[in-house]
């Protein structure tokens, strides 16, 4: 059998990728498209990315080469720009007050309008007023670090970024760093650049308390990720998870059998396992720090910070621990609480998700304190647990019900250059 050998010559040529995405370029910008999120780092490879290019983060074609510190040493304080950046004209500056309620409901709303949607567009992070204060004020915070951007004219929150301080160690080495969080713009005003002076300002006002380091996560691709985790599920309510379509029927499965295969005990299967108490504060505070040194990429947290981020909350985070015959605390497991919008659904309006936080074992096998976590979420109502292939999740999920979910997050460090690390090795979870 014969074909056309001009045409099968031509399907034989090398596609230039390079030459391909220049003119895909061309038509989004001649149409106005909006440019494609990059999720692989292959894509990301042929982005130009004109900011971040001025930022000390290491480029894709960057090798550690056995470094492991700061891009740029510190500097002095005469050296950091005392004046806020410019920002476009009839916008201005401000610090959210978060003890002022009108404040906080201002960001809730801006967040729950603007903030991270699933790729569909049907499912979007719906952070609580309650939340956001925990997860914005731990120990240390400073006022200026809500930092946001209002219309001069009717004073509307139009954008935020937020930093929080933290230790962090990386590869052995500590560092004061800060953690930011919660970077969002109004829909409107995206193409306005708005983000990137964003970005410089927080950067400016953490670097004027001398602290020049940050850690942060995305969901996209930017210069250059530490470490690349994988989101894992596991359904709590599958008929409403299916229901709104977050889920959907395995072949050969209906409705019953799922039902009946993620159903869970009523009550945690672990001798001595209880709610955290404040009384326990300091001794699971150093249990955890002792576990955490196993992983190349982990914060260190002091009794103060260990209250706060813990000690269980309603509706923000839930803690819990092990205590044997003896009274020795010998397991921690913890979760928090984070809702997301059900865009346009005729029943549902929120699903109710937790979230895998920090944990460490001595007596129980991981399997099983896990296990016990998602009998007290199923208990507190949740419709989901989520959980980062992260520290050591991987192996355990699978015989734990959990699917592989299609999103990745993407760790980084601002101002650090070091060799890349396996999901394994992080021992770090961001709000």
């Amino acid at each position: 059998m014969t074909g056309n050998n001009e045409n099968s010559d031509a399907a034989k040529k090398p596609v230039d990728k390079k030459a391909q995405q220049e003119i895909i370029d061309k038509i989004e910008k001649e149409l106005k498209l909006p440019k494609a999120v990059p999720k692989t780092e292959d894509d990301a490879k042929r982005r130009n990315y004109q900011f971040w290019s001025t930022q000390p983060v290491p480029s894709f074609s960057s090798d550690a080469q056995g470094r492991n510190g700061p891009i740029e040493e510190d500097k002095e304080q005469s050296e950091v720009r005392q004046e806020s950046f410019s920002l476009v004209k009839g916008f201005e500056w401000c610090n959210l007050d978060l003890d002022d309620d009108a404040q906080l409901i201002e960001l809730y709303q801006l967040l729950n309008e603007n903030y991270v949607e699933d790729d569909d567009n049907m499912f979007r992070f719906d952070y609580s007023a309650p939340f956001l204060k925990w997860a914005l004020r731990p120990p240390g915070w400073r006022p200026e670090w809500a930092c946001g951007v209002r219309v001069a004219s009717n004073k509307k929150l139009v954008a935020f970024i937020s930093a929080i301080p933290a230790d962090i160690l990386v590869h052995g080495k500590s560092k004061k760093m800060v953690e930011i969080n919660f970077l969002c713009v109004l829909k409107k005003m995206r193409s306005k650049r708005v983000a990137p002076v964003l970005i410089r300002e927080i950067t400016r006002r953490v670097n004027a308390t001398g602290i020049f380091q940050a850690v942060y996560t995305a969901g996209v691709v930017l210069p250059k990720p530490v470490a690349t985790c994988r989101y894992w599920h596991r359904s709590l309510n599958p008929k409403k998870l299916i229901n709104v379509q977050f889920a959907s029927l395995s072949r050969n499965m209906t409705m019953q059998r799922t039902i009946k295969l993620y159903k869970l005990p009523e009550q945690p299967r672990s001798a001595g396992f209880r709610i955290l108490e404040k009384g326990d504060v300091e001794e699971v505070c150093a249990g955890l720090n002792n576990s955490l040194k196993k992983f190349k990429l982990h914060q260190t947290f002091s009794v103060e910070e260990f209250e706060h981020w813990f000690l269980p909350r309603k509706d923000i985070v839930y803690s819990y621990v092990v205590q044997n015959g003896d009274g020795k605390i010998t397991d921690f497991v913890s979760f928090y609480s984070l809702s997301s919008t059900i865009m346009n659904h005729p029943q549902y309006k929120s699903l109710h998700a937790a979230y895998s936080f920090y944990y460490y074992n001595e007596s129980l096998n991981l399997k099983d304190l896990m296990n016990d976590a998602l009998i007290m979420a199923k208990s507190n109502n949740f419709d989901v647990f989520n959980a980062l292939d992260l520290m050591e999740n991987r192996p355990i999920l699978e015989d734990l019900k959990f699917g592989m979910g299609d999103g990745n997050l993407h760790y980084y460090i601002f101002n650090w250059i070091c060799k890349g690390m396996e999901p394994n090795e992080i021992g770090l979870v961001l709000q």
